[in-house]
């Protein structure tokens, strides 16, 4: 009877224990019905040659809608991509027709095949199946090689080229024979730069004022809409923050053309990644329209550079404009046709902005990089853990080793809703070149609501595939406090990350709106100074502007929670336009839209 007696209990306790465990288990919330992307769009961005440190490189894309799926073709990349939905990407690696390490691939839909060309390549290839990777040459001896090229097949069947990539001569045109590919008529030049009135033309970072670099006027791209002709074109350098898409609009495809009264209609010069120029313009499925860009990290070479992508729109006066907004958090892949960017937007904040993170340990290293200039200059890499939520894809934390020891910890500082997370990996100390099977990482997430029972929500233990920008939408979102990021495998190198980055809700009140927002034209006006009150608990703003009251559509985001007197200087503006500014407070509870618009009146002497 006694030992029955012992045995019960002993069942008992155990069954006790097992539901102690249970209830450490994390709250876990309903999923969400919609689909999201983060950027930088995660591919397998190829590791280049280079003589000095690795690094990706992923730029000048295209991307395509072709038998209802979608084809990337981005510059050295070892292929191309494909994808059915927009949000996985798989690699193709084509056969030898297709030219593989070039610049600038662009390419047009004629008669059910893709045809490609690229910068300085003299030939035509055509894919009828490019899911298979076959290609045939179709002109060996193309004559029109400018480099940054774009073909545009009209409504009537008649074929246009756009290229040109250079700080002195202007983007030019031709219409082709779209049978044989040779121009048909003269070279029409179209887009030179003017950067002493256009600010978002001038050839540094925050497009500050620069007198002695002119700017790149490259990456051309033809868009029909309306009706009308939209001519973009890319300035003022890859490698730069600033780097961003201008337009100008026509009624026939070889112009004449005039500056469109919204630009640069692809701005995003802060955030986590920066840049939005070089890029392609596309529709979806439903009939959405998109912009791939190219974004600058040049920290390890000039070249080290990586693709967003943002929802584009056409106004009811046909004004075009890419919507940056928030463009580096998660963004909804619609199901239909939508109409604002409110449609794209999931309403999750950031999270994890200079919360309190633990490492397992910091690798300090010197290294030699190139400057954006491609000087070659002794460069301090600052590998602390602060980099891992700083917000900035240019700055990383590395852990002494590569070995399963390495973690990092981060602790939000309150339980809130996690609905995905991002982590972006720097691949620092890393000799990789090109291609090969050896190149993921594998990982393992855990979270916690009190820093003790931990559970992991991403398992990555066991993943073959190369997502150097990981973004995970959890299939069941958890409310947690604190998350741990364990290293399991890096292809070579250190562990490393760039940002880790958490997105969901808190419940907290969203900041307050701004107050006495002050706009001051420069001597210059190209450039502008504002000034406003701190908007208690806010961690950061986002300012809206534009040329006209009702069309506020150029995004500029700041941080700085606990700033007592935020302000900026912008310096892309138009010189002779009127401008008008409100500004959004935004934390971990949710966004305050301004609705105080400040004007500042343009300079009609500026010539």
């Amino acid at each position: 009877m006694m030992k029955k007696l012992f045995l019960y209990f002993l069942l008992v306790a155990i069954a006790g224990s097992m539901t102690g465990c249970n209830s450490n288990k994390l709250e876990t919330l309903p999923a969400v019905e919609f689909r999201t992307v983060c950027n930088p769009v995660n591919l397998s961005y190829m590791f280049q040659p280079t003589k000095t440190q690795a690094y990706r490189e992923g730029a000048d894309p295209t991307i395509v809608l072709f038998r209802d799926e979608y084809y990337a073709f981005v510059s050295h990349s070892g292929g191309y991509f494909h994808s059915k939905d927009m949000m996985n990407w798989e690699l193709i690696v084509p056969n030898d027709v297709f030219p593989i390490g070039v610049f600038a691939p662009t390419t047009v839909v004629i008669d059910d095949a893709i045809y490609l060309v690229a910068s300085q390549v003299k030939q035509v290839v055509r894919s009828s199946d490019p899911k298979s990777g076959q290609w045939e040459v179709v002109n060996p001896d193309f004559k029109v090689i400018i480099s940054d090229p774009a073909m545009f097949l009209d409504d009537d069947g008649r074929l246009y080229y756009y290229a040109g990539c250079s700080n002195v001569e202007p983007i030019r045109g031709y219409e082709l024979d779209p049978k044989t590919f040779e121009p048909i008529s003269p070279e029409t030049p179209f887009i030179y730069g003017n950067q002493k009135m256009f600010g978002w033309e001038e050839k540094t970072d925050y497009n500050t004022p620069n007198e002695i670099v002119d700017p790149h006027i490259e990456g051309a791209w033809m868009t029909k809409h309306g009706g009308k002709y939209y001519l973009q074109y890319a300035s003022p350098g890859t490698e730069l923050k600033s780097y961003n898409d201008g337009v100008y609009v026509a009624e026939q495809p070889l112009g004449p053309y005039t500056l469109a009264e919204h630009n640069p209609f692809s701005y995003k010069p802060e955030g986590f990644v920066c840049g939005a120029g070089h890029s392609s313009t596309f529709e979806d499925r439903y009939g959405n329209f998109w912009h791939i860009t190219t974004a600058s990290i040049s920290v390890r070479h000039p070249f080290e550079r990586r693709l967003s992508l943002f929802p584009l729109f056409f106004d009811s006066d046909g004004e075009m404009f890419a919507w940056t907004g928030f463009g580096d958090y998660p963004m909804i892949i619609p199901d239909r046709k939508v109409n604002t960017p409110e449609d794209f937007m999931t309403g999750w904040a950031l999270l994890s902005y200079r919360t309190p993170v633990e490492v397992s340990s910091v690798l300090p290293q010197y290294s030699l990089m190139l400057d954006v200039y491609g000087v070659m200059k002794n460069h301090v890499q600052n590998n602390e853990a602060a980099n891992i939520n700083d917000e900035d894809i240019r700055t990383w934390w590395s852990a002494a080793t590569a070995s399963k020891d390495e973690w990092f910890k981060n602790d939000l500082t309150e339980i809130s809703d996690i609905y995905a997370l991002q982590i972006n990996f720097a691949d620092e100390g890393s000799t990789l070149q090109g291609r090969s099977d050896s190149i993921f990482y594998q990982y393992t997430v855990e979270a916690s609501a009190d820093g003790s029972a931990w559970q992991i929500i991403v398992d990555r233990s066991t993943n073959k595939s190369d997502m150097p920008h990981d973004y995970i939408q959890l299939p069941q979102p958890v409310k947690a406090r604190y998350l741990r990021v364990n290293n399991i495998y890096c292809p070579s190198g250190t562990f490393s990350v760039s940002d880790f980055r958490v997105f969901g809700k808190r419940n907290i009140p969203a900041p307050a709106e701004v107050q006495n927002l002050s706009v001051e034209r420069d001597a210059d006006p190209r450039t502008v100074h504002l000034k406003w009150d701190a908007s208690p608990e806010a961690v950061g703003y986002n300012i809206r502007y534009g040329t006209r009251k009702d069309k506020l559509y150029h995004n500029y985001m700041v941080y700085g929670k606990g700033n007592s007197s935020p302000g900026i200087s912008i310096h892309s503006l138009h010189a002779q336009k009127e401008y008008f500014f409100t500004i959004d407070a935004f934390n971990e509870g949710g966004t305050t839209k301004g609705t105080n618009i400040v004007s500042t009146i343009s300079s009609p002497d500026m010539k």
